[in-house]
């Protein structure tokens, strides 16, 4: 069978746009493709196909393009210009606090004298534009786009989905186009932009996503399972989707998909020997009041440490706008979405009259130093003297270089405490920091030694705090309570997470990647020399640098001999901790500057030197390294707008351990941009759950599963910090969604969205949503991908709306059919009694009660409008 291609599953009609060197293109890649397979012929272990057999030549393709219709693009001069008469936009911003939100709309309709066409970004914005101008009798029509507007004059108000920011008043055609922005303003259309992209932390480690069948999951109520999969189940007529869960025993479980949100990822220990609980059993009960009392003695200590840094109020320090927005004007590249708001959030700390203590998570090369950047121009801005604490020597020299070359014409000073510095050098700086020179010090854990006496330090920055030992986060557990505190860290470990998620720790992620970038192509491969040979060239070829990693220093030179034997083209050097300071610094200098092509090294690269035309890694024994560690090296490729690669070599599947092969699987499965966070959850869920808060802990923490224990410390937080009496035996007083049954079907369909996968992580989002907003977002983004909602998915939607609204007051359960039904109240609800009975004698013939918290209805309800139409009326009578 020849390869398919684009040719063959569009139509001969299809038009097609060709950019000016098309044809060049398709040569170079023809001769490169040919080029490998000359080079992976002789190799026995790599039988590649000839090039004839999988791609089309260029001559073929020249050939298919000529037969269809095609648009050639080139750059022309060209006098030829269309005059098109506009006037500016007409506005029509909408009050969402007014009586009337959508008057000046209506105004604009009427009065205008033109044609109007609304326009929207996507499918998803189209139809909850639509639905809620229908809520204000405002009703566009639908039109495929302008041309269609245009010819069709008696629509006077239409709607279309195109990208355009702003409209135009056209006189000449009679029509004026308003644009969303128009309607609700740049700063609503932009944070909605930015909130579809941000990453909420926590739901990441929570999320249902890349799950197996087999894998364990924690059900809040009954305890760890395995998940077996989404199954469809018919009720009373009705199909819906359920999330089957096997128990010991061979007991099943079906989870309504809407009750998804007390459903999560096993993290603990190793998911095969993960604790499976019985069904009615007493062992879960146990096991979660066990976790409930240590969640309380955890949340005591963090507590602890987090009250002695507010009792000692910090000074607001005051940000310049002049001197500062100057110094912002210096940064090179435009600053991401993510960037922009991490950087106001580091700044708020800073005016505030807290001490800050922030952990910014964001990828290698995703722009956290920056933030650190102007964190320290505004602390010295204010007389503070600033430290950055990195974990190597070559991260010193590196932020040393940046810091000295962002600050080069400013009166500020930046120095360097490393040991690329003599003796005279260190103990002179040493002395002169307590007199506050310099105002920027850049250092290794040396600076946290004992003759360390600062004169007036305001902020500490701490760069990849996991690389530090257990005496060094000692002694900056001291340090918390007294300096502004600023955390950067690609993969955070655990501990760090969980204190950030548990809310005693800002936390902020910079999760969108710069312009340009793109993901490093990443291959887990048995050791080959031909495989090695043609990396290596490849990247020699396109004029880049290569990065070798062989972790042993002992054989190190045998490893460079065999190197220069296999690829005598490559210019080589070695570079590692052991060697001379100096030495090694005229190596990385040399490589920076590419000197050379091919360094050979240690993990010493893992973090710091930052090498834009270095985009090839290979990592030798790539199983000894932790995860965190290949997701710090991989990043040290990849810097640029080029593609770049990582091979990670083994001596063979059935050579390595069990959890080295679960590292390799997951930095393998996550080759996304800023998959740091993601991959922290890996390694929690492979190494068990002892480095999150000491083995002490571990135990616990593994009986009920990471996300849950979490869930347990944030209540236990909440209930402290309000000073609530705490009952270490009952469970955490929590608003928990109503399970809404209205006799109707409320799912994703099958042949809606096929894939199972993407449907159960999505039934989990919808589940977990809390805000109506968030509800909208998610239908938005459900419509733009899979097209307009059929009706099993609009009712999904309607009922997790009632689902969560009901939750809030208290209630447990809605069950409602054609002739009424019953509702349940918890009893701990939050509904005022007057308002129960006020409910009862407006309609005594419709409510009564059936017991303590439950509540009858006995009405005519046809379909699920009506009774959805009930379930508004009843739920804003009894409170919200």
């Amino acid at each position: 069978d020849r390869t398919q291609t684009l040719f063959d599953f569009l139509p001969d009609e299809t038009l097609w746009v060709l950019d000016h060197d098309t044809d060049e293109e398709a040569r170079r890649f023809a001769a490169e493709v040919a080029d490998r397979y000359q080079n992976t012929a002789p190799d026995p272990d790599r039988r590649a196909l000839p090039p004839d057999q999988l791609y089309m030549s260029p001559g073929h393709l020249e050939q298919a393009l000529a037969e269809r219709p095609a648009v050639r693009l080139s750059l022309a001069d060209s006098k030829r210009t269309v005059k098109l008469a506009s006037e500016p936009p007409e506005e029509a911003p909408v009050d969402p606090r007014g009586q009337s939100p959508y008057r000046e709309l209506v105004k604009l309709i009427d009065e205008s004298g033109h044609r109007l066409l609304l326009v929207v970004e996507t499918a998803g914005r189209r139809e909850s534009l639509e639905s809620v101008l229908l809520e204000h009798d405002i009703m566009p029509t639908p039109v495929p786009g302008w041309r269609e507007f245009v010819d069709t004059a008696d629509i006077g108000l239409g709607i279309a989905v195109a990208e355009l920011e702003r409209g135009a008043r056209l006189p000449t055609l009679g029509v004026s186009v308003v644009t969303e922005t128009q309607l609700y303003g740049e700063r609503v259309f932009q944070r909605r932009r930015r909130s579809a992209r941000n990453r909420d932390p926590e739901a990441i480690i929570k999320s249902l996503a890349e799950l197996k069948p087999g894998d364990p999951v924690v059900h809040e109520n009954y305890g760890i399972g395995r998940y077996v999969g989404l199954t469809s189940l018919g009720i009373e007529g009705e199909v819906n989707e359920f999330l089957l869960i096997q128990y010991r025993d061979d007991d099943k479980l079906y989870v309504p998909v809407m009750s998804l949100d007390r459903v999560s990822r096993y993290l603990g220990g190793d998911g095969a020997t993960a604790p499976l609980h019985k069904l009615g059993g007493d062992a879960w009960e146990k096991a979660r009041k066990k976790a409930r009392e240590k969640a309380y003695d955890v949340a005591t200590e963090l507590l602890e440490i987090a009250a002695l840094r507010q009792s000692r109020a910090g000074e607001r320090l005051g940000v310049p706008a002049d001197a500062y927005r100057d110094f912002c004007d210096r940064f090179p590249f435009e600053e991401t979405p993510d960037q922009e708001q991490v950087i106001s959030e580091v700044l708020a700390d800073l005016e505030s009259d807290q001490p800050m203590d922030r952990l910014v998570c964001g990828d290698v090369g995703f722009g956290k130093t920056e933030v650190a950047l102007r964190a320290a121009f505004v602390a010295v801005h204010n007389k503070r003297q600033v430290a950055l604490l990195v974990p190597t020597t070559l991260l010193a020299q590196q932020h040393y270089q940046t810091f000295k070359d962002r600050f080069a014409d400013l009166p500020i000073e930046v120095e360097l405490l490393s040991r690329f510095r003599t003796r005279k050098e260190i103990d002179k700086l040493v002395g002169s920091l307590k007199n506050g020179y310099p105002d920027i010090i850049v250092g290794t854990h040396r600076l946290l030694q004992s003759d360390i006496r600062f004169r007036n330090l305001g902020l500490l920055i701490i760069d990849e705090e996991h690389r530090f030992g257990v005496r060094q986060k000692e002694q900056l557990k001291k340090l918390r309570s007294e300096v502004d505190i600023l955390t950067l860290s690609a993969t955070p470990i655990p501990r760090t997470l969980n204190m950030a998620m548990a809310g005693l720790r800002g936390i902020s992620m910079i999760a969108t990647p710069p312009v340009d970038r793109l993901s490093v192509k990443t291959f887990v491969r048995p050791h080959n020399n031909a495989l090695i040979r043609e990396a290596v060239m490849r990247e020699i070829h396109r004029g880049g640098q290569v990065y070798f990693l062989h972790n042993e220093v002992r054989t190190i030179e045998r490893m460079r001999e065999e190197l220069t034997q296999l690829i005598p083209e490559a210019r080589l050097e070695v570079g590692h901790g052991q060697m001379p300071e100096l030495e090694l610094e005229r190596v990385m200098r040399d490589f920076y500057h590419q000197r050379f092509n091919v360094l050979l090294c240690t993990t010493i690269i893992e973090s710091g030197i930052d090498v834009p035309s270095a985009n090839t890694m290979s990592i030798n024994r790539a199983d000894k390294c932790g995860l965190a560690q290949l997701h710090q090296l991989r990043g040290r490729v990849g810097r640029s707008h080029h593609q770049a690669f990582a091979y990670l070599l083994i001596p063979g599947f059935e050579n390595i351990t069990a959890d080295a092969k679960k590292r390799l699987e997951a930095i393998d499965s996550l080759e996304d941009l800023g998959a740091g966070f993601t991959l922290a959850s890996h390694d929690l869920e492979i190494r068990g759950a002892g480095e999150l808060l000491g083995e002490s802990q571990s135990g616990t923490i593994d009986t009920v599963g990471f996300s849950l224990f979490s869930e347990y410390l944030n209540r236990a937080v909440e209930e402290l910090s309000r000073g609530d009496k705490v009952d270490r035996e009952t469970d955490f007083d929590t608003a928990r969604a109503a399970e809404v049954n209205l006799s109707c079907p409320a799912l994703l369909p099958e042949d809606f969205i096929p894939d199972v996968h993407t449907r159960l992580v999505l039934y989990k989002r919808i589940a977990a949503a809390t805000t109506g907003e968030e509800l909208r977002e998610l239908r938005i983004e459900i419509i733009d991908r899979f097209g307009l909602l059929p009706e099993p998915a609009a009712r999904l939607f309607d009922l997790t709306r009632v689902s969560h609204r009901a939750g809030r007051l208290g209630i447990e359960k809605i069950t409602l059919g054609p002739a009424g039904g019953n509702i349940s109240f918890g009893q701990k609800n939050q509904i005022n009694p007057e308002r129960v009975i006020e409910l009862l004698k407006s309609q005594p013939g419709v409510y009564r009660m059936s017991g303590a918290f439950s509540l009858s209805v006995k009405d005519d309800l046809p379909d699920v409008e009506s009774r959805l139409a009930c379930c508004d009326r009843m739920l804003g009578k009894l409170g919200d």
